[in-house]
């Protein structure tokens, strides 16, 4: 590992406030390695090896079942993946690939769960961490069974607009389809949708002519839409 890869790292929120001895015990045995685009890094059904952290590029959290495929999550610097399974020494219940060029960090899932049994302060921002996860899923599970696809859409809109009017959607359409739990041909029907609301999605670019009249629409609520909550 780098050197200056570790300040990043130590400011983690989950690795913020552990004892510093402590701290070097987990990494002792950490390395860093570079993945170029496509590659998956770990398969849903797999024992949990190592604890990552994506330092650079992007990682996509997929899951399959009978010739389906959705799209969970997507991990972006800097942002540990999958802390559950490594703490439970579980199976991985997503698999991950990344989506570009990408450097993660490798922490043994071992070395993990070893420091976690000693060392409080981390032990806390564990049980923090896993715990906001837990209500991201719910989020997103009320917003799969309360919206519609156009609501789902809209809010996605709102949610990464961040006081914009023109910014760019980050994902691919099928990949945005797939995360909003629609086909890409209802994203497409969805998108002519929101013109009326005062939005317009050329390729990746998205440009909200109205806020007031999409967010009329959207409806949205921090008890759905706020990732802080």
């Amino acid at each position: 590992m780098r050197a200056d890869d570790i300040p990043e790292i130590r400011q983690l929120p989950l690795f913020a406030d552990m004892e510093q001895g402590n701290f070097e015990t987990l990494i002792r045995g950490a390395y860093v390695q570079t993945f170029p685009p496509q590659i998956e890094l770990i398969t849903e059904g797999d024992r949990s090896d190592f604890l990552h952290i994506v330092i650079e590029g992007s990682v996509e959290l997929f899951a399959s079942w009978n010739r389906n495929e959705t799209v969970m999550a997507t991990v972006r610097p800097i942002s540990t993946f999958i802390l559950a399974a490594t703490i439970k020494d579980a199976p991985y219940l997503m698999s991950a690939r990344t989506l570009e060029r990408s450097r993660v960090v490798l922490l043994p899932s071992g070395d993990v769960r070893k420091v976690f049994e000693y060392d409080n302060a981390f032990a806390r921002a564990v049980v923090t961490e896993l715990a906001q996860c837990y209500r991201g899923v719910v989020r997103h599970a009320k917003e799969l069974k309360l919206r519609s696809s156009i609501e789902r859409l809209a809010n996605y809109i709102l949610r990464h607009a961040h006081g914009r009017t023109t910014f760019d959607l980050g994902i691919e359409k099928r990949r945005l389809a797939s995360y909003l739990n629609m086909t890409p041909e209802n994203l497409s029907r969805a998108i002519r949708a929101l013109q009326p609301y005062g939005v317009r999605i050329d390729g990746a670019q998205v440009t909200i002519e109205s806020a007031g009249d999409l967010d009329r629409f959207a409806k949205p609520s921090h008890l759905i839409d706020d990732p802080t909550g």
